[in-house]
Protein backbone atom coordinates (compact mmCIF):
# COMPACT_ATOMS: atom_id res chain seq x y z
CA UNK A 1 0.00 0.00 0.00
CA UNK A 2 1.34 3.44 -0.96
CA UNK A 3 1.89 6.30 1.45
CA UNK A 4 -0.77 8.96 1.88
CA UNK A 5 -0.14 12.11 -0.14
CA UNK A 6 -1.44 15.65 0.27
CA UNK A 7 -1.39 18.49 -2.29
CA UNK A 8 1.19 21.06 -1.29
CA UNK A 9 -1.40 23.82 -1.61
CA UNK A 10 -3.36 22.15 1.22
CA UNK A 11 -0.40 21.92 3.57
CA UNK A 12 0.49 23.83 6.74
CA UNK A 13 4.17 24.61 7.34
CA UNK A 14 5.97 25.84 10.43
CA UNK A 15 9.31 27.55 9.74
CA UNK A 16 11.49 28.56 12.67
CA UNK A 17 13.73 31.51 11.98
CA UNK A 18 11.32 32.24 9.15
CA UNK A 19 11.67 36.02 9.20
CA UNK A 20 15.12 36.31 7.66
CA UNK A 21 17.74 34.56 5.55
CA UNK A 22 17.22 30.93 4.60
CA UNK A 23 13.96 30.71 6.55
CA UNK A 24 12.55 33.67 4.66
CA UNK A 25 13.57 32.13 1.32
CA UNK A 26 11.90 28.85 2.32
CA UNK A 27 8.76 30.68 3.43
CA UNK A 28 8.49 32.66 0.20
CA UNK A 29 8.82 29.55 -1.99
CA UNK A 30 6.25 27.67 0.08
CA UNK A 31 3.77 30.55 0.16
CA UNK A 32 4.03 30.99 -3.61
CA UNK A 33 3.15 27.28 -3.94
CA UNK A 34 -0.02 27.85 -1.90
CA UNK A 35 1.19 26.59 1.47
CA UNK A 36 -0.03 28.33 4.59
CA UNK A 37 3.19 29.17 6.40
CA UNK A 38 3.63 30.04 10.07
CA UNK A 39 6.93 31.80 10.62
CA UNK A 40 8.28 31.74 14.17
CA UNK A 41 11.16 33.63 15.73
CA UNK A 42 11.89 35.84 18.71
CA UNK A 43 11.66 39.24 16.98
CA UNK A 44 8.01 39.98 16.35
CA UNK A 45 8.66 43.14 14.33
CA UNK A 46 10.86 41.22 11.86
CA UNK A 47 8.22 38.51 11.52
CA UNK A 48 5.48 41.07 10.85
CA UNK A 49 7.55 42.84 8.20
CA UNK A 50 8.35 39.57 6.41
CA UNK A 51 4.75 38.34 6.55
CA UNK A 52 3.43 41.60 5.13
CA UNK A 53 6.01 41.53 2.35
CA UNK A 54 5.36 37.91 1.39
CA UNK A 55 1.57 38.23 1.57
CA UNK A 56 1.81 41.22 -0.75
CA UNK A 57 3.83 39.11 -3.19
CA UNK A 58 1.23 36.32 -2.99
CA UNK A 59 -1.72 38.75 -3.19
CA UNK A 60 -3.37 36.92 -0.29
CA UNK A 61 -2.70 36.00 3.33
CA UNK A 62 -0.58 32.85 3.32
CA UNK A 63 2.12 33.76 5.83
CA UNK A 64 1.28 34.06 9.53
CA UNK A 65 3.47 35.00 12.47
CA UNK A 66 4.09 33.68 15.96
CA UNK A 67 6.74 35.18 18.21
CA UNK A 68 8.49 32.36 20.06
CA UNK A 69 11.81 31.55 21.69
CA UNK A 70 12.46 27.89 20.92
CA UNK A 71 14.73 27.67 23.97
CA UNK A 72 11.57 27.88 26.11
CA UNK A 73 9.59 24.64 26.29
CA UNK A 74 6.36 26.35 27.32
CA UNK A 75 6.55 28.70 24.34
CA UNK A 76 7.06 25.75 22.01
CA UNK A 77 4.01 24.03 23.46
CA UNK A 78 1.94 27.19 22.98
CA UNK A 79 3.17 27.59 19.41
CA UNK A 80 2.24 24.03 18.41
CA UNK A 81 -1.13 24.25 20.15
CA UNK A 82 -1.84 27.51 18.32
CA UNK A 83 -1.03 26.11 14.86
CA UNK A 84 -2.83 22.80 15.35
CA UNK A 85 -5.79 24.54 16.97
CA UNK A 86 -6.20 26.83 13.98
CA UNK A 87 -5.47 24.44 11.09
CA UNK A 88 -5.71 20.94 12.66
CA UNK A 89 -2.32 19.90 11.31
CA UNK A 90 1.36 20.69 10.86
CA UNK A 91 2.42 19.00 7.65
CA UNK A 92 5.90 20.47 7.34
CA UNK A 93 8.26 21.40 10.15
CA UNK A 94 11.37 23.30 9.10
CA UNK A 95 13.95 23.53 11.88
CA UNK A 96 15.88 26.52 10.62
CA UNK A 97 16.56 28.59 13.76
CA UNK A 98 20.22 28.58 14.62
CA UNK A 99 23.02 30.71 15.96
CA UNK A 100 26.75 30.60 16.54
CA UNK A 101 28.86 31.98 19.36
CA UNK A 102 32.44 32.43 18.12
CA UNK A 103 34.60 31.12 20.96
CA UNK A 104 37.81 29.15 20.48
CA UNK A 105 38.02 25.65 21.90
CA UNK A 106 40.09 26.78 24.89
CA UNK A 107 37.84 29.79 25.55
CA UNK A 108 34.33 28.29 25.44
CA UNK A 109 32.07 29.73 28.13
CA UNK A 110 29.24 27.88 29.81
CA UNK A 111 26.78 30.56 28.69
CA UNK A 112 27.96 30.48 25.09
CA UNK A 113 27.84 26.69 24.91
CA UNK A 114 24.38 26.50 26.49
CA UNK A 115 22.94 29.23 24.25
CA UNK A 116 24.06 27.41 21.10
CA UNK A 117 22.99 23.95 22.25
CA UNK A 118 19.61 25.10 23.52
CA UNK A 119 18.81 26.85 20.23
CA UNK A 120 20.38 24.57 17.62
CA UNK A 121 19.77 21.19 19.21
CA UNK A 122 17.47 21.04 22.21
CA UNK A 123 14.97 23.40 20.60
CA UNK A 124 14.77 21.10 17.57
CA UNK A 125 14.24 18.06 19.78
CA UNK A 126 11.44 19.79 21.64
CA UNK A 127 9.74 20.96 18.44
CA UNK A 128 9.89 17.50 16.89
CA UNK A 129 8.62 15.90 20.09
CA UNK A 130 5.65 18.30 20.09
CA UNK A 131 4.85 17.98 16.37
CA UNK A 132 5.37 14.24 15.88
CA UNK A 133 2.08 13.06 17.48
CA UNK A 134 0.09 15.32 15.16
CA UNK A 135 1.94 14.10 12.07
CA UNK A 136 1.37 10.51 13.13
CA UNK A 137 -2.32 11.16 13.82
CA UNK A 138 -2.75 12.74 10.37
CA UNK A 139 -0.57 10.05 8.74
CA UNK A 140 1.48 12.67 6.93
CA UNK A 141 4.47 14.90 7.57
CA UNK A 142 7.91 16.14 6.59
CA UNK A 143 10.68 17.35 8.87
CA UNK A 144 13.44 19.49 7.36
CA UNK A 145 16.51 20.25 9.45
CA UNK A 146 18.95 22.97 8.47
CA UNK A 147 22.34 21.72 9.60
CA UNK A 148 25.55 22.93 7.96
CA UNK A 149 28.85 21.91 6.47
CA UNK A 150 29.91 22.60 10.06
CA UNK A 151 27.89 19.50 10.88
CA UNK A 152 30.31 17.52 8.72
CA UNK A 153 33.60 19.22 9.53
CA UNK A 154 34.95 21.00 12.57
CA UNK A 155 36.07 24.63 12.55
CA UNK A 156 38.31 25.95 15.32
CA UNK A 157 36.53 29.28 15.75
CA UNK A 158 33.01 27.87 16.32
CA UNK A 159 33.37 24.58 18.21
CA UNK A 160 29.99 24.79 19.97
CA UNK A 161 28.23 25.49 16.66
CA UNK A 162 29.97 22.51 15.04
CA UNK A 163 29.04 20.26 17.96
CA UNK A 164 25.40 21.35 17.73
CA UNK A 165 25.20 20.80 13.98
CA UNK A 166 26.93 17.39 14.18
CA UNK A 167 24.46 16.58 16.95
CA UNK A 168 21.53 17.71 14.83
CA UNK A 169 22.47 15.23 12.11
CA UNK A 170 22.77 12.46 14.68
CA UNK A 171 19.39 13.30 16.16
CA UNK A 172 17.83 13.45 12.68
CA UNK A 173 19.26 10.02 11.89
CA UNK A 174 17.65 8.63 15.03
CA UNK A 175 14.35 10.31 14.06
CA UNK A 176 14.54 8.82 10.59
CA UNK A 177 15.17 5.36 12.08
CA UNK A 178 12.20 5.84 14.42
CA UNK A 179 9.73 6.71 11.67
CA UNK A 180 11.06 3.85 9.53
CA UNK A 181 10.60 1.31 12.32
CA UNK A 182 7.13 2.58 13.24
CA UNK A 183 6.02 2.84 9.60
CA UNK A 184 5.02 6.49 9.99
CA UNK A 185 4.44 8.44 6.78
CA UNK A 186 7.05 11.04 7.76
CA UNK A 187 10.14 12.00 5.80
CA UNK A 188 13.25 13.57 7.31
CA UNK A 189 15.52 15.78 5.21
CA UNK A 190 18.77 17.42 6.32
CA UNK A 191 20.24 20.43 4.55
CA UNK A 192 23.98 20.90 5.01
CA UNK A 193 24.85 24.15 3.24
CA UNK A 194 28.18 25.87 3.08
CA UNK A 195 28.19 29.66 3.20
CA UNK A 196 24.81 31.17 2.29
CA UNK A 197 24.48 34.89 1.49
CA UNK A 198 21.60 35.43 3.90
CA UNK A 199 21.92 39.23 3.83
CA UNK A 200 21.33 39.44 0.10
CA UNK A 201 17.79 38.15 -0.47
CA UNK A 202 16.97 39.95 -3.74
CA UNK A 203 16.21 37.13 -6.16
CA UNK A 204 18.45 38.12 -9.06
CA UNK A 205 21.28 39.50 -6.94
CA UNK A 206 24.78 38.10 -7.30
CA UNK A 207 25.90 36.45 -4.06
CA UNK A 208 29.23 37.25 -2.48
CA UNK A 209 32.20 35.23 -3.69
CA UNK A 210 32.27 31.81 -2.01
CA UNK A 211 28.58 32.05 -1.00
CA UNK A 212 25.40 30.66 -2.54
CA UNK A 213 22.17 32.62 -2.85
CA UNK A 214 19.44 31.59 -0.40
CA UNK A 215 17.08 31.00 -3.34
CA UNK A 216 19.11 27.88 -4.16
CA UNK A 217 18.13 26.49 -0.79
CA UNK A 218 14.47 27.27 -1.48
CA UNK A 219 14.50 25.66 -4.93
CA UNK A 220 16.11 22.55 -3.47
CA UNK A 221 13.48 22.43 -0.74
CA UNK A 222 10.63 22.50 -3.26
CA UNK A 223 12.34 19.76 -5.29
CA UNK A 224 12.77 17.37 -2.36
CA UNK A 225 9.22 17.94 -1.13
CA UNK A 226 7.96 16.96 -4.58
CA UNK A 227 9.67 13.55 -4.53
CA UNK A 228 7.57 10.40 -4.09
CA UNK A 229 6.77 9.65 -0.45
CA UNK A 230 8.74 6.39 -0.55
CA UNK A 231 11.97 8.15 -1.59
CA UNK A 232 14.61 8.68 1.08
CA UNK A 233 17.00 11.54 0.42
CA UNK A 234 19.47 11.93 3.23
CA UNK A 235 21.96 14.77 3.76
CA UNK A 236 21.72 17.44 1.08
CA UNK A 237 25.02 19.29 0.61
CA UNK A 238 25.05 22.68 -1.12
CA UNK A 239 28.04 24.99 -1.37
CA UNK A 240 29.71 27.40 -3.76
CA UNK A 241 32.34 26.10 -6.15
Amino acid sequence: MGFKTKPISDQIALVTGGGTGIGRAFSEALAKAGVRVVIAARREEVLRYTAEELNLICSEERVFTYACDIRDHSQIRSLINHVVGRWQSIDLLINNSGLAVPEAVDQITEDGWDKVMETNLRGVMQLVRAVLPHMIKNDFGDVVNVSSQAGKRGYADVPSYCASKFGLLGYAEALRDHVRKTGANIRVFNFCPGLVDVDNSVLDAEPRAGFIHASNMARTLMYVLGLDRNVVLEDINLYSR
